[in-house]
């Protein structure tokens, strides 16, 4: 019998009502104990590092998780990880980043209704997550949700209350989980290296910038003043205004002088970016030596440029790291 821990972080699965609306009131053990029947194929410990609104999720919450993970790697066979909603893509992206090539499973859940409420998806999120976390083909960072398993650097919520809350962007589902059976589409796990790599350092002076139409380039002058990397989402499959005054080019360049990082990506979830396709984006693009997303989503574009940072200041070895594959996060490049 497998033996998994769960670690308790808060969100709306261990929320009760309270007079100011619903907060993170219960405990690990509290959440463990709605799903007796998960006894029949597991063996669950939980462990409670923290107990907040998701809202408030910091990168050295995510440091903490990882850190966590690391001490009971050994004891373990898999980790459920409870988690609210709202932040869970950034969390499943980052630890995608911090704890890499896991032979055992590392499953990130939560629930759009507390798990002490009648009607609420927790309670099925929370077993099919220990069942998931119990087979022997899954390994590395998965968000298990409304009975799907998707890659931690694929996630993307893209509903606010209905509890097929989670999405897999540009990447099939890994697995579902229906009637206490496990169905794998995506099963590589004899490809994955035996030996875990864990990290202990991040930068979070990442910045991203969304583009509307007639936005000034001085928001970018701002930015360069307070991070080392700013993200900017621009339209369709990418590009930068190319405005009179030639502004952006001019404040992007600046950045590149300053030796910070420049990502460009694509506010438009499907498909991904091409800056090779229009003027706009080409040639910025060739000229400055940007880099680009691609079908990379943007939770992951985030986690991944604040784990380099905390890695490296070298631009060659920032930019081999960005484009290097790690959790499935990105398949494809111009």
């Amino acid at each position: 019998m497998k033996k998994i821990l769960m670690l308790g972080t808060g969100g709306t699965i261990a929320c009760k009502r309270s007079d100011s609306g619903l907060k993170p009131l219960l405990t690990s053990d509290e959440i463990l104990s709605y799903v007796p029947e998960t006894s029949i194929f597991c063996k669950a410990d939980s462990l409670q590092i923290l107990n907040i609104d998701s809202t408030n999720m910091q990168p050295h919450h995510w440091l903490s998780m990882a850190k966590a993970i690391e001490a009971h790697y050994e004891d373990y066979d898999g980790f459920v990880i409870c988690h609210g909603t709202d932040t869970m893509a950034y969390t499943a992206s980052a630890l995608s980043y911090l704890v890499q090539n896991s032979g055992k499973p590392i499953v990130i859940t939560g629930a759009q209704r507390p798990i002490d409420m009648e009607n609420t998806d927790a309670r099925t999120n929370l077993s099919d997550s220990l069942r998931f976390a119990s087979e022997p083909k899954a390994h590395g960072v998965t968000i298990v949700f409304d009975g799907k398993a998707i890659a931690g650097t694929r996630g993307k919520k893209e509903r606010t209350k209905s509890y097929n809350a989670f999405s897999s962007i540009n990447f099939p589902y890994i697995a579902t989980i229906q009637d206490g059976h496990v169905l794998f589409y995506v099963d590589d796990k004899a490809s994955c290296p035996r030996q875990a790599q864990f990290f202990h350092e991040i930068n979070p002076h990442v910045a991203l910038m969304k583009l509307i139409p007639s936005m000034g380039a001085d928001v970018l002058d701002y930015m360069a003043a307070h991070y080392d990397a700013v993200i900017i989402e621009s339209f369709g499959v990418g590009g930068l205004p190319s405005y009179d005054t030639g502004d952006f080019y001019k404040a992007v360049k600046k950045w590149i002088a300053l030796g910070k990082t420049v990502v460009m990506t694509t506010q438009v979830t499907n498909e991904g970016s091409n800056m090779s396709v229009y003027e706009v984006g080409h040639s910025i693009k060739k000229e400055l030596g940007l880099l680009e997303a691609y079908d990379m989503t943007l939770e992951a574009t985030v986690t991944k440029l604040m784990w380099i940072l905390g890695q490296s200041r070298d631009k060659k070895e920032i930019r081999e790291l960005f484009y290097r594959t790690i959790n499935r996060d990105i398949l494809w490049q111009a």
